[in-house]
C-alpha cells in the first residue's frame, strides 16, 4: 500500500501534486464556508467551545444551503396546539370591508379596543402597526394609551431601517407622537424583521440596530435579558390543525373589541395572555418561512412577531454547532472524497462507499436539527462540494492523467463551481462556452441627475468617495429586492430581474426596487456633507420585455449581461423622465405584470429614436388610490375621445405643484385622443 502510494506520487510530479493539494484546499474550505463567511457571536457554549455563526451564502451554493436548512427546519418544525400564552387581535380583510379603506387603520378603533383589552387585564400589549401620519382620531388614542394600566409597547421603526416603509417625514411624525403618550405606561418597540437578502425567508431574529429600540418580542419581557442579542434560528412551530387557515396562535378580529359581548365573551382569550395588536390581510406583510418551501404557507408578520415572543417564553436558544465539530466534519468529509478517489474499486464497490458516504453526509445535518443545534450556517451542501472536489482532485491525480485530461476536469468542475472559484474557469478559455439565450426581463435603468455638472464642481478625490457611496446604496437596494447588477455606467446602474432565475414576483420586486432606488438616491443627496454642490435626484426607467441573456465577451474576459430592445427601452424611458417632470417611468407592460397598485399613468409617447409608441406610468404610492384611480379614468375617457376629460385634467392641474401632471396635460393637448406624443430626439 506504502510503495503504492509512492509510486502514485511519483507519477503525479510536483506541479499536479500542487494543484491537487490545491484543490484539496479548496474542499476544505468549501465543506468549512460554503455558507458565507463566520462571524463570531457573544454567546457561550458548554465546556467553553469556540462558536460561530454565518452570514448567508450566496450564487447556487448559498441558494443549496438554503434549500437543504428549510428542508430540515420545515420537517423538524413541531405541531402544536393553539399557544394559550398569546393572542392575536387582528385587522383583516373583513375590518377593511367594514371602514372602507384599506390604510390606515381607524384610530378610533384601535383606541376603542384598547380600552377594551386593557380592561382584560393581559400581561402585555404589542402593537405592530406605525402610528407614522395623523389622523383625526389621534386625541382619542393618545387619551386611550395614556390611561392604559397594561404595559404597551408601540411599534417604531426609522426610515433608514425600513426605507420600503418608513420615509422621514413618518419618522418625525412618529417621534413626535410617543412624548404625547410618554406619562402612560407606552413605550416605543422595533417591529424591524430582517429576512435573509438573497431570497427573502425569513430564517433568523434580527440583528438589533443601535438606532432602534428593543425588538418587540424582547421588550415585552424585558426580564429575558438573555434573548437580547440572540441572533440565531427562529423556532418555529405549525397548527396541529391541517386546515390551511389555522394557526398557532389564537387570532381575534380587532372590530369585535367594540361589541357590547365583548368583555365578557373575550375575557379568557386576552386575560393573563401577551397581546399582539396588528395587521392580517391578503398579501400583506407577507413572508415565507423555512416551512413555506414544502407547505407553501406564508405567514404574516405579526406571527413572526408572535413566535418570536413564543420562543422567549419557551426560553428556547438552540446552541450554534461548535466550530471544532465544523472543522471536523470539514477534515471528514475531503479525507473521506481523498481516500475514495485514491483508489480503484469494482463498481459495485464502489457505489457501496458511495452510497455509505452520502447517508453520512445527508443524515448528519438533520441529526444536529432534531439535537436542538441551530443549524443556520452548516454547510451540507460544502461538505458534498468539498468532497466532491477531494474526490476528483485525488482521483485525477492517482489516475495519472495527461494535461489535456486534466484541462478538461478542470473546465467540467469549474462549470458548477460557485462565483467564489469561478476563475479556474479561466485556465482553460478555449473550454469556455460564450452563449446567450431569449429570456423576458424587467430592465431597469439609473440615472443620477447632472451628474457631469456636478463631476466637474468637485475634486477627483471628493467624486470617488461620492460615486462609490452612491453606488453602493444603489446596488444594496438592487439586491435587496432580488435583481441582478449587469453593470455600472459612470453614476448610472444598469438592473434586471428575471434571469437568470425567473421567479413568481419579479415584476412586484422591479417595481419596489424601482421606487426604493428613487428614494435612498433622495436620502443620499439630502445627506451631502457641508459644502458640496447640490446634488440631483436618481431617475428610473423599468421595461418588461425580451432580451438576449447570458455569457458574452472574449477569451480574456467575459461578463454576464442582456442585451436587446427591452434593455433599450428600459435605457429611453429613464431618460424620458427628464422631459416628462418625473423621476420614475414604468412601461405598460412592466406595470401589468406587477400586482402592486401605485402607479398612475402618464400618456403614451415615442421614446427618443423610436418609431412605435409607448404607454408610460408613474409609481405615486404616497398619493391616494382615490386620486390615482380618478386620473387613469379621465385620461381613459379622453383617450377614448371624450374632450370633456380634457377639461376636468386641466382642473387638476391647475394649482402647479404637480409639474408632471401639468406635463400630461400638455402632451394630451398637443397629441389628442388615441394620439401618442413624440419626444425630442436631441
Amino acid at each position: 500500500m506504502r510503495d503504492r502510494f509512492v509510486r502514485s506520487l511519483k507519477k503525479v510530479g510536483p506541479g499536479r501534486l500542487a494543484l491537487t493539494m490545491l484543490f484539496l484546499v479548496l474542499g476544505l474550505l468549501a465543506a468549512r464556508y460554503s455558507w458565507g463567511a463566520p462571524f463570531q457571536v457573544d454567546q457561550p457554549l458548554p465546556f467553553g467551545l469556540p462558536h460561530v455563526q454565518y452570514a448567508g451564502g450566496t450564487g447556487f451554493v448559498g441558494d443549496a444551503e438554503r434549500a437543504l436548512y428549510d428542508i430540515r427546519a420545515g420537517s423538524s418544525t413541531p405541531r402544536v396546539d393553539q399557544d394559550p400564552r398569546i393572542t392575536l387581535v387582528v385587522y383583516d380583510d373583513q375590518t377593511l370591508e367594514l371602514l372602507g379603506k384599506r390604510t390606515p387603520l381607524d384610530r378610533k378603533m384601535l383606541a376603542g379596543a384598547l380600552r377594551a383589552i386593557d380592561a382584560m387585564n393581559p400581561k402585555a400589549i404589542g402593537i405592530d402597526i406605525l402610528i407614522d401620519q395623523e389622523q383625526p382620531e389621534d386625541p382619542l388614542l393618545i387619551d386611550a394609551l395614556k390611561a392604559m394600566k397594561a404595559p404597551v409597547y408601540l411599534a417604531f421603526t426609522t426610515s433608514t431601517a425600513n426605507p420600503d416603509y418608513m420615509n422621514y417625514e413618518q419618522e418625525q411624525f412618529l417621534r413626535a407622537f410617543l412624548p404625547k403618550v410618554a406619562s402612560g405606561p407606552v413605550r416605543p418597540a422595533s417591529i424591524q424583521l430582517v429576512s435573509d437578502q438573497e431570497d427573502g425567508v425569513m430564517r433568523h431574529w434580527p440583528d438589533r440596530s443601535a438606532e432602534l429600540p428593543p425588538l418587540l418580542a424582547n421588550a415585552m419581557m424585558p426580564a429575558h435579558t438573555e434573548f437580547r442579542n440572540y441572533s440565531g434560528a427562529i423556532a418555529y412551530r405549525q397548527p396541529r390543525d391541517p386546515d390551511p387557515k389555522a394557526s398557532v396562535f389564537p387570532k381575534l378580529s380587532i372590530q369585535n373589541f367594540l361589541e357590547d359581548w365583548a368583555a365578557e365573551g373575550l375575557k379568557p382569550m386576552v386575560e393573563g395572555r401577551y397581546v399582539l395588536i396588528g395587521g392580517d390581510i391578503s398579501d400583506v406583510d407577507d413572508f415565507e418561512t423555512p416551512m413555506t418551501r414544502r407547505t407553501g404557507r406564508l405567514t404574516k408578520g405579526l406571527e413572526v412577531h408572535a413566535h418570536l415572543l413564543a420562543q422567549q417564553i419557551d426560553g428556547r436558544k438552540p446552541a450554534p454547532v461548535p466550530n471544532g465539530l465544523l472543522w471536523g466534519m470539514a477534515l471528514l468529509v475531503v479525507l473521506a472524497g481523498a481516500v475514495t478517489g485514491m483508489f480503484e474499486m469494482r463498481r459495485w464497490k464502489l457505489a457501496f462507499v458511495l452510497l455509505g458516504q452520502a447517508a453520512m453526509l445527508i443524515s448528519l445535518p438533520f441529526l444536529l436539527q432534531s439535537w436542538d443545534f441551530d443549524t443556520l450556517g452548516v454547510p451540507a451542501f460544502g461538505w458534498g462540494l468539498g468532497w466532491a472536489l477531494a474526490f476528483i482532485a485525488v482521483g485525477t491525480a492517482a489516475k495519472g492523467l495527461g494535461s489535456e485530461q486534466r484541462r478538461f476536469a478542470q473546465s467540467t468542475l469549474g462549470k458548477y463551481l460557485p462565483a467564489d472559484v469561478a476563475a479556474e474557469i479561466l485556465e482553460d478559455p478555449d473550454k469556455l462556452t460564450l452563449s446567450g439565450e431569449k429570456r423576458e426581463i424587467f430592465a431597469m435603468f439609473t440615472d443620477l441627475e447632472d451628474f457631469t455638472k456636478l463631476s466637474h464642481a468637485i475634486t477627483p478625490e471628493q467624486l470617488s468617495l461620492l460615486l462609490n457611496r452612491y453606488l453602493d446604496i444603489l446596488s444594496e437596494t438592487v439586491l435587496r429586492h432580488g435583481g441582478t447588477i449587469d453593470k455600472f455606467v459612470g453614476d448610472a446602474i444598469i438592473a434586471f430581474w428575471g434571469a437568470p432565475i425567473a421567479r413568481d414576483g419579479d415584476g412586484d420586486r422591479a417595481l419596489k426596487a424601482a421606487m426604493a432606488m428613487y428614494q435612498v438616491g433622495e436620502e443620499f443627496r439630502h445627506r451631502a456633507e457641508p459644502g458640496l454642490p447640490a446634488i440631483g435626484c436618481t431617475r428610473v426607467g423599468l421595461h418588461w420585455g425580451e432580451a438576449v441573456v447570458g455569457n458574452f465577451g472574449g477569451k480574456g474576459r467575459i461578463q454576464y449581461t442582456a442585451l436587446g430592445d427591452g434593455m433599450n427601452t428600459a435605457a429611453r424611458l429613464e431618460s424620458a423622465n427628464k422631459s416628462l417632470k418625473t423621476t420614475i417611468l414604468v412601461s405598460k407592460e412592466a406595470m401589468e405584470r406587477s400586482s402592486l397598485d401605485c402607479c398612475r399613468p402618464m400618456g403614451r409617447i415615442v421614446l427618443s429614436g423610436r418609431a412605435k409608441p409607448v404607454e408610460v406610468w408613474e409609481p405615486v404610492p404616497s398619493t391616494p388610490a382615490e386620486d390615482r384611480e380618478r386620473l387613469t379614468r379621465l385620461w381613459l375617457r379622453f383617450d377614448g375621445g371624450d374632450l370633456s376629460a380634457l377639461e376636468e385634467l386641466r382642473e387638476l392641474a391647475a394649482n402647479g405643484e404637480d409639474a408632471a401632471l401639468a406635463n400630461l396635460v400638455y402632451r394630451l393637448e398637443k397629441a389628442g385622443p388615441g394620439g401618442h406624443f413624440v419626444l425630442d430626439s436631441k
